[in-house]
């Protein structure tokens, strides 16, 4: 089994997860159950378009228009950083 999201999968946080600001340290945590995550401005970027709507291809091409990079590298730093929240069961996808 492969965690990697085709350009249709529609990825989504699950119950119990949800971006929040850390007042005490700045910044946006991911809270998960007994877990949190501290996400930089890129992992914050790449989250705030995961609205359980918007597919992979819709979200890489999204921010690969708001920064003007390249869609290939996009879509591979977008891949990899959503394999590993997969991994950890912090996102899922939409069958």
């Amino acid at each position: 089994m492969t965690l990697d999201l085709a350009a249709e999968d529609v990825p989504y946080l699950p119950r119990g997860v949800r971006l929040t600001t850390d007042r005490v340290r700045g910044g946006t945590v991911l809270l998960a159950p007994e877990k949190a995550v501290t996400l930089d401005a890129i992992g914050e970027a790449i989250l705030s378009r995961v609205t359980g709507a918007a597919s992979f291809g819709e979200i890489v091409a999204d921010l690969a228009a708001t920064y003007d990079a390249p869609v290939d590298q996009i879509q591979g730093d977008v891949q990899t950083f959503m394999v590993g929240l997969r991994a950890r069961v912090f996102l899922l996808v939409k069958p």
